[in-house]
């Protein structure tokens, strides 16, 4: 036998070979498809079982809102709330459900802490299914990909959420969009989200590609070219995921311009998104009186929100720390100056974060002249706006700032970060009249406060009425009104 016919028979041993493997490899492919097609019809089919006994049992349909922190304090609380009274007030033959992590309280307990946080009181009661694991959605557990890490925590969070109560429509009221899929494709469930800030933006993939620390994006990351082109690859693939789990929901409702910039470019879903502006108590601030403020002896600077790290604490110590040293040096005013830091603490590490916050205090030797008031009742707060002159924000891309219009309907001087929702929506002109101030930098915070504080009594006081009758658009009210008409539509779906 030549050489050649030798080459021509082993070729056509291999190929033998290897069909025969290949032929149960692909039948045991298909028949692994067919088990997993299967299995996912069989827990559809169980889940949706148990939302027809509940049915049966009720009488009528339920919405289900999921937001594992329902008892926090802050901005997005208050979207629930407030969208739960609007839905009870118009829709009497419905039941509303929240999913929350919230172990150590009662329902009545989280309803109450509503009233006294928000000034919030439901018609009815809730339904609230209490899920034990929501550590999976803490990022503290993932020190590394921690976008990927939450995102992943969440699906199972999710999981326990509809096996324990299975909805007729779910509504994200948190960003946990993973879980949109399994509630519509597993539930069989009408599914829309309201989302405050994305997962992810292309603002975050410019920080990584232009290699700037901020907080989620650290120093050795920032300074390493690998490390930098490593994390722009792993933010785009989580990108994808994301698009694709947001493009799951019925109907997509975005708090601001810039979100809804950001939200249209990843879930891809013109048609079913509408910007609906959260709620903010503007009638509760509106009755502090508005009057000319030249003969304080002490200014206070509020600030106003959760103290978590995008709020950038920090910057708002040490933009204050140079307006203190500016003014001993002689550029500024006699009257005494301090700094009011209001805000609620989720979990321990956000108490973590105000003791380090305290520690720059000490370490800049502004701790006398800073005071931290952590998780206040609503009365509290509205004593401290009324003492307040000027009102502080300092997140970077804050996705709408609902502390930025509340400080605003109080009457307060608002410096706001140049950047995403105070920007776009809430500090800009007035009937051609300005409603505060912007900056960007610590530089620029300290300038803008010298400024404010320089100025003559009256030009702040017509800052400030601008600032009060440009933000009534963001009444609960208005909120309410587009949020029923939003979901209306999604209501109807449901058989009554």
């Amino acid at each position: 036998m030549s050489g050649h016919d030798q080459l021509a028979h082993y070729l056509c041993e291999l190929t033998s070979l290897l069909w025969k493997l290949l032929l149960p490899l692909l039948f045991l492919c298909v028949l692994l498809v067919a088990v997993l097609v299967l299995l996912v019809l069989a827990v559809r089919f169980w889940l949706q079982s148990n939302r027809t006994v509940r049915r049966a049992r009720d009488g009528r349909p339920t919405v289900a809102f999921f937001h594992p922190y329902c008892n926090a304090g802050g901005g997005g609380e208050r979207v629930l709330w407030c969208a739960i009274r609007a839905l009870q007030n118009r829709y009497a033959d419905i039941n509303f459900v929240v999913y929350t992590g919230d172990l150590g309280v009662t329902g009545q307990q989280i309803l109450e802490g509503a009233r006294r946080r928000f000034n919030i009181v439901l018609p009815r009661p809730v339904q609230f299914v209490f899920l034990r694991h929501r550590l999976l959605v803490e990022p503290g557990l993932f020190p590394h990909f921690t976008l990927l890490g939450q995102s992943v925590g969440s699906v199972f969070l999710g999981w326990e959420a509809l096996t324990e109560f299975v909805p007729d429509i779910y509504i994200d009221s948190m960003g946990y969009a993973f879980t949109l899929p399994l509630f519509r494709y597993l539930g069989g469930c009408s599914v829309a989200s309201y989302v405050h800030y994305p997962t992810i933006s292309t603002d975050m993939l410019s920080v990584i590609r232009e290699r700037n620390p901020r907080f989620n994006n650290p120093d050795y990351i920032s300074n390493s070219l690998f490390l930098s082109a490593f994390k722009v690859v792993y933010y785009c693939l989580f990108a994808l995921l994301y698009g694709m789990a947001g493009s799951c929901s019925d109907l997509i409702m975005v708090n601001s311009s810039w979100t809804l910039d950001h939200i249209l470019s990843l879930w891809r879903s013109p048609n079913r998104t509408c910007v609906v502006y959260p709620p903010c108590d503007v009638s509760a601030f509106t009755d502090i009186l508005l009057e000319e403020d030249g003969d304080r002896k002490c200014h206070s600077i509020i600030s106003v929100g959760q103290f978590r790290p995008e709020k950038d604490h920090r910057l708002q110590i040490r933009a204050f720390k140079k307006v203190l040293d500016r003014r001993r040096e002689g550029l500024g005013g006699r009257e005494a100056l301090k700094l009011v830091l209001i805000g609620g603490c989720r979990n321990q590490e956000d108490e973590d974060r105000v003791l380090m916050l305290r520690g720059l205090c000490q370490e800049l030797g502004v701790a006398d002249r800073v005071e931290f008031k952590l998780n206040v009742p609503f009365e509290e707060l509205k004593r401290e706006m009324g003492e307040a002159t000027i009102g502080l924000h300092t997140m970077w891309n804050e996705h709408f700032g609902i502390g930025v219009v509340e400080c605003m309907a109080a009457g307060k001087v608002i410096l706001a970060h140049k950047s995403g929702g105070p920007k776009l929506d809430i500090v800009v002109p007035f009937e051609g009249g300005q409603t505060g101030f912007l900056a960007d930098d610590e530089d620029g915070y300290a300038e803008a406060i010298q400024r404010i504080l320089a100025m003559p009594p009256t030009s702040r006081l017509q800052i400030r009425r601008n600032a009060r009758q440009s933000v009534a658009r963001f009444s609960d009210q208005e909120f309410e009104a587009c949020f029923l008409a939003a979901i209306e539509p999604l209501i109807g779906t449901l058989e009554r």
